[in-house]
C-alpha cells in the first residue's frame, strides 16, 4: 500500500487527498471569483470518480474538498493545481464512521460550457511508487507544492457528514 493512498481501515483521523499544480504562483494569487464557479464542479467531480471505491460499508458516502494551489484560465480553459480531501462516511449507533479515502495530487482541466458552468475534462494524477516525485516536480512549482494527508483538516467533512446523515454536530467519529 503505498503512502499516498488506501483503500481501508483510515482510522478515525485518516484522510483523502488529491491534488495538482501548474505555475508558479502560491494559493494566495488564485481568482477568487474563478475558483468559486470551478470548485463545486471539482468537488462534484471528486465524489462522483470516488463512488464505488472504497470500503463497501452499507450507506456510506464519499466528501470531498478541494483547495487551489494554482489557477489559469485561456479561453475558456481552466487548469486547476488543487489539493483535494475525500473521505468515506458512514454511520453506526450514532457516530461518524470513517471508512475510506486516498491522498492524491492532482491537475484538473475544465472547459466552460456555453451557458457559462464549467465541466471537467480530466484529471491527472501521479503514479503509485516510482515517478511519483518526478511527477510532482512536473506539474507544481515550489510555490505550489502539494499538501500531504496529515496537513488538509477533515474537520469540514466531518461537519457536512453529520448534517447529511442528520447527526449531532459534537458526534463521535469511528473507525469503520
Amino acid at each position: 500500500m503505498s503512502a499516498r493512498r488506501w483503500a481501508t481501515g483510515l482510522g478515525a483521523t485518516g484522510v483523502l487527498v488529491a491534488t495538482g499544480s501548474w505555475v508558479a504562483w502560491p494559493a494566495t494569487d488564485v481568482d477568487a471569483r474563478l475558483w468559486g464557479e470551478v470548485r463545486p464542479v471539482i468537488e462534484a467531480r471528486l465524489v462522483a470518480d470516488s463512488a464505488g471505491t472504497g470500503y463497501p460499508y452499507r450507506g456510506a458516502r464519499w466528501f470531498c474538498r478541494a483547495e487551489a494551489l494554482d489557477l489559469d484560465e485561456h479561453d475558456g480553459l481552466v487548469r486547476a493545481g488543487v489539493n483535494t480531501l475525500c473521505v468515506q462516511y458512514g454511520t453506526r449507533e450514532g457516530a461518524l464512521v470513517e471508512c475510506s479515502g486516498a491522498a492524491i495530487p492532482q491537475v484538473v482541466r475544465l472547459e466552460r460550457d456555453t451557458d457559462g458552468t464549467y465541466h471537467v475534462t480530466s484529471r491527472e494524477e501521479p503514479p503509485d511508487g516510482e515517478g511519483y516525485g518526478d511527477w510532482l516536480n512536473a506539474h507544481f512549482s515550489r510555490t505550489a507544492e502539494p499538501s500531504t494527508a496529515d496537513s488538509l483538516d477533515a474537520a469540514p467533512l466531518r461537519s457536512a457528514a453529520r448534517t447529511h446523515f442528520a447527526l449531532p454536530a459534537n458526534a463521535r467519529v469511528r473507525d469503520c
